[in-house]
């Protein structure tokens, strides 16, 4: 009598509190539009909303990846400088002309691109979970080893994809469109609809939150931490590959500098999104809506006069501080 007493004073409380942390973002997000409105008419165009949404499609994928780890209790570093390394060995391999057709050397650059990607990843799990090292600790060094090798590939200039015939096939992927919708926007979808159905409808995706949420009682649980981890690390691996697949075309070059501070603005997407740093939460619409909330902000201060564009930077670190006081504030009243 007492047990079930306590349970239904206690679930309401932890229910609100649940929709009130995924909702936010959504209400942000008009919030904002309702802003661009008045600081900008222009800015709620479809032309120029569809131009925000295609530009967010980066970290936008590469944050999906990034929930994964943080939901686990993890922490990734290294995405910004594994782009960087990703594409600058997808170009490299698309200018060896090892296979004639460009169609089938496009395919196969894909798939090298994918594998490099998941290889990343696999590596920062391994040294997280295999090492003993901590996430900050560990992606902070693949984090320097990525950017040093590109470095190193690229000589300190830029890697160029020179095939014209290569570039001409290919630039669809990120300026083409499907029924009006720009290709970058269905991927983004997309891979938000697989990392959804699995981090909410798998088993894989039930043990990533109960290691998030408490280690010890996972693994008494008969859950293996380390798997769990390391295949979200893969998993963050691969999502930057497919954000590669999408940075390649857009520019046809990379270098040492490519991605630069890409991991703060996925760290923030996901925590704006609503998944909580400390793991244990996981929200993938929400994450794809803190995407575009930076990306809004950044478009907002271009097409007003209120604040200089070259405090995104400043803003966007000051949107996660703000972010992490609100899931405080959020926790304290659980």
């Amino acid at each position: 009598m007492t047990n079930a007493a306590t349970e239904t004073q206690s679930a309401p409380r932890t229910s609100r509190d649940w929709d009130m942390a995924a909702i936010a973002p959504f209400v942000a997000l008009a919030l904002l539009l309702i802003l661009g409105y008045f600081a900008n008419p222009n800015f709620v165009s479809v032309a120029n909303l569809l131009n925000v949404i295609t530009r967010s499609a980066f970290i936008a994928i590469i944050a999906l990846g990034a929930t994964y780890v943080i939901s686990s209790g993890g922490l990734d570093l290294s995405v910004g400088s594994m782009v960087a390394f990703v594409a600058s060995l997808m170009i490299l391999f698309m200018n060896s002309g090892v296979i004639a057709d460009p169609v089938l050397m496009l395919i196969c650059a894909a798939m090298l691109a994918l594998l490099l990607g998941a290889a990343c990843g696999l590596v920062n799990g391994l040294i997280t979970t295999v090492g003993r090292i901590e996430p900050f600790i560990a992606t902070l060094g693949t984090m320097g080893i990525y950017r040093g090798l590109t470095t190193w590939l690229s000589q300190g200039g830029a890697i160029t994809l020179q095939d014209r015939e290569l570039q001409q096939i290919y630039r669809p992927v990120y300026f083409g469109s499907v029924a009006g919708i720009p290709v970058p926007i269905i991927m983004i979808f997309v891979t938000a609809a697989i990392a959804a159905f699995v981090l909410y409808r798998t088993r894989y995706g039930r043990h990533v939150v109960a290691v998030g949420s408490n280690e010890d009682v996972a693994r008494y649980s008969g859950i293996s931490v380390n798997r769990v981890r390391t295949i979200a690390y893969v998993i963050q691996g691969l999502c930057v590959a497919v954000a590669v697949l999408l940075y390649v075309p857009r520019l046809g070059s990379t270098s040492a500098t490519t991605g630069i501070l890409w991991e703060l603005q996925a760290i923030t997407a996901v925590v704006v999104g609503g998944t909580a740093l400390r793991g244990g939460v996981g929200r993938i619409w929400g994450t794809v809506c803190g995407a575009f909330i930076l990306e809004i902000v950044g478009n907002i201060m271009l097409l007003s006069n209120f604040v200089s564009e070259y405090l995104i930077g400043a803003i966007q670190g000051a949107i996660i501080i703000i972010a992490m006081l609100v899931q405080r504030s959020l926790m304290r009243r659980t």
